[in-house]
């Protein structure tokens, strides 16, 4: 059992018979009455996004999830599909399965993925990763004083705002939570 101060975004719940998966989280503290926690959970079967709201203290079931190392392989429209990096075999999750994750995935990345019964749910990604810039507008010295931005296109679609001293070809680091900018690799 979790209670709800001890959830975290990714975790994966059991609430009314079905999976859920953390997204967002937030504790709310009334003038009056017992402070509620407010979650954003996606269904982990379907992929649709529901709001929750709980009084703080309430616990949940946590769901047991086997995990093992597979590399992405190659997205075949909806699916992508991945390599289990000990018995070789293959496994395809679409798009709704694997949520952010999509923005991320290079080829021949090695990720951890996680099965309920027997049955893939998703993957994890590392906490950061390094992508190379492929893309990346002029950006306007001047105001350098407020930190200035601009936007680039990374290898694998993937839109994050950078300083103005990234360049195309560059390879930077980026976080796989938040999907800002952390620093040059």
């Amino acid at each position: 059992m979790i209670s709800t101060g001890d959830i975290k975004r990714g975790i994966t719940i059991e609430m009314d018979g079905t999976l859920y998966q953390i997204v967002e989280f937030q504790h709310i503290k009334m003038g009056r009455g017992s402070a509620q926690v407010r979650m954003k959970l996606r269904n982990v079967r379907r992929g649709d996004l529901i709001e929750k709201t709980v009084q703080a203290g309430e616990r949940f079931t946590r769901a047991r999830l086997d995990h093992r190392n597979v590399q992405f392989m190659y997205k075949d429209g909806t699916h992508y599909h991945f390599m289990d990096t000990a018995t070789f075999d293959q496994i395809a999750l679409d798009a709704d399965q694997l949520g952010d994750a999509v923005n991320y995935l290079t080829d021949g990345m090695v990720v951890q993925l996680n099965e309920y019964e027997g049955d893939p749910i998703g993957v994890d990604m590392p906490a950061s990763i390094v992508l190379k810039v492929t893309e990346v507008e002029f950006g306007i010295k001047g105001d350098t004083a407020t930190g200035a931005t601009k936007p680039a296109i990374l290898e694998s679609g993937l839109r994050v705002l950078v300083p103005l001293f990234i360049n195309q070809g560059d390879k930077i680091k980026v976080d796989t939570r938040s999907g800002e900018y952390l620093e040059r690799a």
